[in-house]
């Protein structure tokens, strides 16, 4: 029971966050709601945790909660869905530049600023997360490859800073990810 009321939040999010996989995997409209509830909940966990980069993420993860719903619901409205399309290779070197400084940014802050035991790896996620965010509120279906990598990543990490469930969610989200980039790819496809 201790153990429960110790993890009480990274299983609720872990929960919430399997909802959430699940509805993008299926590209609906309503992950945008589930997210909105869970990014709320994270900034708690992540700050118990010292995860300072994550969880100012997630007041990001917010704001681009509100927009993708917006952008999503606003082709609904006109009786069809935000199409699943190719980020423009022009993007494609410039939001890595933009990762990358905000990686340095973040890293830079969190080393100076914080008590962070993981600045290099809390920043990495965070600037790669930032680039995923905008490519799934825009609905690239390159946003999978980012969030592979994120998840990857972040599984280790949140391992490492005891936040199991989440992590093991990570884990799972890879997978997810995966077929979720072929399911997305085909769905392309048929359009």
């Amino acid at each position: 029971m201790e153990f429960l009321s110790a993890h009480w939040l990274d299983i609720t999010t872990t929960a919430l966050g399997l909802a959430y996989i699940l509805l993008e995997y299926k590209a609906s409209v309503w992950m945008w709601v589930v997210g909105f509830v869970m990014q709320s909940l994270g900034i708690v966990l992540y700050y118990q945790k010292g995860l300072y980069a994550d969880c100012g993420m997630e007041f990001y993860y917010l704001a681009m909660t509100v927009y993708g719903f917006i952008a999503w619901m606003r082709h609904k409205q006109k009786a069809k869905d935000l199409p699943i399309r190719h980020m423009p290779k022009r993007m494609v070197l410039i939001w890595m530049g933009v990762a990358a400084a905000v990686w340095a940014a973040i890293y830079f802050l969190l080393s100076r600023l914080t008590n962070s035991t993981v600045p290099v790896l809390d920043a990495f996620t965070t600037s790669l997360s930032i680039v995923g965010i905008w490519a799934l509120a825009r609905k690239y279906l390159e946003q999978w490859f980012v969030w592979i990598v994120v998840d990857i990543v972040t599984c280790a990490l949140y391992f490492y800073k005891d936040i199991p469930f989440k992590a093991s969610l990570y884990a799972l989200y890879v997978v997810i990810a995966v077929f979720g980039y072929l399911k997305w790819r085909k769905m392309m496809g048929n359009t």
